[in-house]
């Protein structure tokens, strides 16, 4: 019987693996699959040895803080993974967790993939060789990446984005304002402050003061926030209680729908800002790290694209603004959402734009991402069989 691991850290990687297991499971219908996931690959089937939250952790100075919780996870993980002797195992995004795990696993004889290449094109291109003996085949989501990969020898294929499967190239506007409640001529900003506590805690209150300069413009603006988890509506409902910005609606998920729904998005950079254009709405992309990690990412120059944000980085230019670090204040961020709703223009000539990106990201992912898997697989059959068989 196949046995599949797996690893996904938070909601996006969650959903990521749900669709590979699925597909995998077409493939492979008696297979098992165990790892780290959440409910999406839960539901598909996976038994979760640990939850995908655990390893919801971004910047350097805030995984130093969970340092010593994570590096249990991993001895933890790394010695059941290896009892339970799956023919495959895939890291699914989180690198600085994964990547070590599959080098780790790979020293012993464990078919590796990495799928969702790190961002290679914006830090350090060098580390496509470093990530290529941890993961002897890595799955990209974005058609620039393989090339990086063949520099360095390393077997990498574009799959496309599931995202990109999954949304409409014409999404249905007046449908999900209607899914969550907002009347279709109201004026309707969509705030996603990031789906981690710690992007939440550092970017929600910014955004809550841009949005009361943007209603000071706009009075009957609707504001709606969807939250990504329980966790998150936690830490939402306790800063939009402290805060004396106008009044928001807070969405349990139904992130996509908003950003449908809304006029402008207000977001944290991330996958957000991708589904926000594979949306086709209008976007500002603010964020800040933390003070620690901004000096050590400025002080060694790790940062090498000229865009941070997924929509410019593919485009290759700017086409949504980025407000980043000290640039990101309310302001600047209530400027840059006032100018999306006062130039019409500018918004339909941003959508054939991000519809043609759409369509080059629109791949079926999770089917050619089983496709790579499945032959990796294969290889693992061929390698061990006795001379002189076949698989």
């Amino acid at each position: 019987m196949t046995r599949i691991a797996l690893v996904a850290g938070e909601a996006s990687g969650d959903l990521l693996g749900a669709g590979l297991v699925e597909a995998l499971r077409r493939r492979f219908p008696q297979a098992e699959f165990a790892g780290i996931g959440g409910p999406a690959m839960r539901a598909a089937g996976v038994e979760a040895w640990f939850d995908a939250s655990e390893l919801a952790v971004m910047g350097l100075s805030e995984v130093l803080a969970h340092l010593p919780r994570l590096l249990r996870l991993r001895r933890n993980l790394r010695q059941r993974a290896l009892a339970w002797k799956p023919d495959v195992f895939i890291g699914i995004d989180a690198p600085d967790f994964n990547l070590g795990v599959e080098r780790w696993l790979k020293q012993r004889g464990v078919r590796t993939v990495h799928y969702v290449s790190p961002s290679v094109w914006a830090w350090r291109e060098s580390r496509a060789g470093r990530i290529g003996r941890s993961a002897e085949r890595v799955l990209c989501l974005f058609p620039m990446e393989p090339a990086i990969y063949a520099r360095h020898g390393v077997d990498a294929r574009f799959v496309g984005h599931p995202l990109a499967d999954a949304i409409a190239l014409d999404p249905d506007r007046a449908a999900a304002r209607a899914a969550i409640g907002v009347p279709y001529h109201a004026p309707l900003l969509a705030m996603l402050p990031g789906s981690r506590l710690g992007e939440i805690e550092r970017m929600l209150p910014v955004f809550l003061e841009a949005a009361a300069l943007v209603a000071g413009k706009i009075p009957d603006l609707q504001l709606v926030i969807p939250a990504a988890n329980r966790g998150c509506r936690v830490a939402i409902e306790r800063l939009l209680a402290a805060s004396d910005g106008p009044e928001a609606v807070l969405l349990d998920g139904q992130a996509q729908a908003a950003m449908i729904a809304a006029d402008v998005v207000l977001l944290a950079s991330g996958t957000a800002a991708l589904e926000a254009m594979l949306c086709k709405r209008p976007m500002v992309v603010g964020h800040r790290i933390s003070a620690t990690t901004y000096r050590i990412v400025r002080a060694l120059g790790l940062l090498k694209s000229h865009h941070v944000s997924l929509p410019n980085v593919l485009a290759g230019e700017e086409l949504v603004p980025e407000l980043l670090q000290d640039a990101c204040t309310p302001a600047n961020l209530a400027a840059a959402v006032l100018q999306w709703f006062g130039e019409p223009e500018a918004v339909a000539a941003l959508r054939p734009r991000f519809r043609a990106i759409h369509e080059s990201l629109r791949c079926a992912a999770s089917e050619r991402a089983a496709d790579a898997v499945a032959e990796v697989l294969a290889d693992a059959t061929r390698a061990d069989a006795p001379s002189g068989e076949t698989a």
